[in-house]
């Protein structure tokens, strides 16, 4: 009896130290693997005008009047988000704009975009309380950025150039926006590019 006892014993510390061997060799594993995946910002699209060139000049006018005069000196960097009513994307994505103005505040304006049936995008407006945002309904804007898959972002800086663009569906997609413009280049993949 105390026979068949030890070599149980000592047949559970053998498979206790096999555990604790394959738990090192898969935390080994997690570690190597968050080094080949790099941080993934928004998607940036090889069309449109660069990062870093002038954006258009284009004058345009909100829903509810405001004037926008895009690609001329301003007092803050302008967010441009490209959204649709019918992209279920964009709508998860408007309560994150409300907390980015809010936070950016200081520095940046967020303006959205869309083109269509005016009366859709007013109805959109009001049932998703939107009048904070100036909203710009404009086919030549989205075709000047060659826009073409939504949610799209385009960060401006004040002197009127775009300083990042790309496909965004999360906060970190947006805020990836903002690090690329800092660190002065198009996108979070194009700085992980230049590092290795």
């Amino acid at each position: 009896m105390i026979e068949a006892l030890v070599i149980s014993t000592i047949l559970l510390w053998v498979v206790a130290l096999g555990l604790l061997v394959a738990v090192i060799a898969l935390a080994r594993q997690l570690g190597i693997l968050y080094e080949r995946v790099a941080p993934m910002g928004a998607l940036t699209l090889d069309s449109g005008p660069a990062v870093g060139s002038d954006a258009p000049k284009m004058r345009l006018h909100s829903l509810d009047g405001r004037a926008i005069d895009l690609g001329a000196r301003a007092d803050k960097s302008t967010l441009l988000f490209f959204l649709s009513p019918t992209c279920p994307v964009c709508k998860k994505l408007l309560p994150i704009l409300r907390s980015v103005q809010s936070a950016e505040r200081s520095w940046l304006s967020v303006v959205l975009a869309s083109d269509g049936d005016w009366t859709e995008h007013r109805d959109f407006v009001t049932r998703h309380r939107l009048t904070e945002f100036p909203y710009v309904l404009s086919r030549d804007l989205g075709l000047a950025f060659r826009v073409a898959k939504l949610p799209y972002a385009v960060l401006v800086d004040e002197d009127g150039r775009v300083r990042s663009k790309g496909l965004v569906n999360s906060r970190e997609q947006i805020e990836s926006l903002f690090n690329a413009g800092e660190l002065g280049v198009a996108s979070v993949q194009e700085f992980v590019r230049q590092r290795a």
